[in-house]
């Protein structure tokens, strides 16, 4: 038998993770940046071209319109097709997780 009090809690901790969620969210097939989305191409060879372009534009950073954000972005798309920068993401994911928990 669950109380009122038990769901409420339920509904808080799953706002708290769509708020802190940062990936891409492989039952719709969108990049998730918190509570923002953006939908991506069920197309292999066109994720890994917005990917490559993303970061090949973030290196040109320096110039307007362009910024050293899509760096990062760029690599978060390629880590839906390529092994070693999924690798690379879920170790920063998990890292930064370990870094907010209290030591002990």
């Amino acid at each position: 038998m669950t109380n009122g009090n038990d769901r409420e809690e339920t509904n808080g901790d799953a706002e708290r993770n769509v708020k802190g969620r940062f990936g891409i969210d492989h039952a719709s097939g969108r990049l998730v940046l918190g509570s923002f989305s953006i939908g991506l191409p069920r197309s292999r060879i066109a994720r890994m071209a917005i990917g490559i372009a993303l970061i090949f534009c973030g290196f040109l950073g320096f110039l307007p319109i362009l910024g050293f954000w899509m760096l990062p972005l760029g690599f978060l798309v390629l880590s839906h097709d390529l092994p070693i920068a999924r690798r690379l993401r879920r170790r920063l994911a998990v890292w930064w997780h370990r870094r907010g928990k209290p030591a002990g």
